[in-house]
C-alpha cells in the first residue's frame, strides 16, 4: 500500500531529477526543508564538492544532515512536518554494499547482511515519512549508473520496485522532463 507522504524520482544522470525533487519539496511550504545526503568525503576532491553543496543548499534555506549508511541515525535530526528530500539511494546503495571493502570483505559478499541493511532502510523510510510533511526520495535509474556490478543493479531494481509500490506518485525524469510512472 502506498504512503501518502512519499514520492519517488528516478532518471538517468543528469535528467533534472534532483532539480525536480527540489522544486517538489519546495511546493510543501513546510517551516523546515531538510536535504538527507547520502555521499562519503573519501578523498579531498569530495570532500570539497560535499561542502560546496551544502554551502550552497543553506544559502537556498536548506537544513542538510550528513548521513552516508546507517541512515537511521537521522530520525532524531528530523522534526515533525519537516519537508525531507533523499538523494541519493544510489549513493546509500554503494556505501552500504561494498562496506568493509577496506578490510576486504564487503558486506554484498556476507550472507544476509544486504537484506539487514534494506530491512533497517525500509523502517527508516517509513519512520521518516509518518514523521514529515513530505519525503521526496532521488535515485539513478538501473542501467544509466556508474555501477555495473551485478549484486548492485540487482539490489537497486529491487529497492526501486519497492518504492514505487509504496510511494503514492512515482516519476521518472528524462531531459527535465518528469513523466508521472504512479
Amino acid at each position: 500500500m502506498a504512503h501518502s507522504k512519499l514520492i519517488f524520482i528516478s532518471g538517468g544522470v543528469r535528467s533534472g531529477k534532483s532539480a525536480y525533487a527540489e522544486s517538489l519539496v519546495r511546493r510543501f511550504g513546510a517551516q523546515r526543508k531538510v536535504y538527507l545526503a547520502s555521499g562519503r568525503a573519501n578523498d579531498t576532491e569530495m570532500r570539497e564538492r560535499i561542502e560546496r553543496h551544502r554551502s550552497d543548499r543553506e544559502m537556498d534555506g536548506w537544513h542538510t544532515i550528513e548521513q552516508a549508511n546507517q541512515f537511521e541515525k537521522v530520525l532524531p535530526l528530523l522534526e515533525t512536518g519537516d519537508a525531507v528530500l533523499w538523494d541519493c539511494v544510489t549513493t546509500w546503495l554503494a556505501n552500504e554494499l561494498y562496506e568493509g571493502w577496506e578490510q576486504g570483505e564487503i558486506c554484498a559478499e556476507k550472507i544476509g547482511c544486504m537484506e539487514a541493511k534494506w530491512d533497517r532502510m525500509k523502517k527508516t523510510i517509513s519512520q521518516i515519512a509518518d514523521r514529515a510533511e513530505v519525503l521526496v526520495i532521488v535515485s539513478n535509474e538501473v542501467l544509466d549508473d556508474f555501477m555495473r556490478d551485478e549484486r548492485y543493479m540487482k539490489w537497486l531494481g529491487k529497492i526501486h520496485v519497492w518504492l514505487v509500490q509504496e510511494a503514492v506518485q512515482a516519476f521518472e525524469m528524462e531531459n527535465g522532463i518528469a513523466f508521472k510512472r504512479k
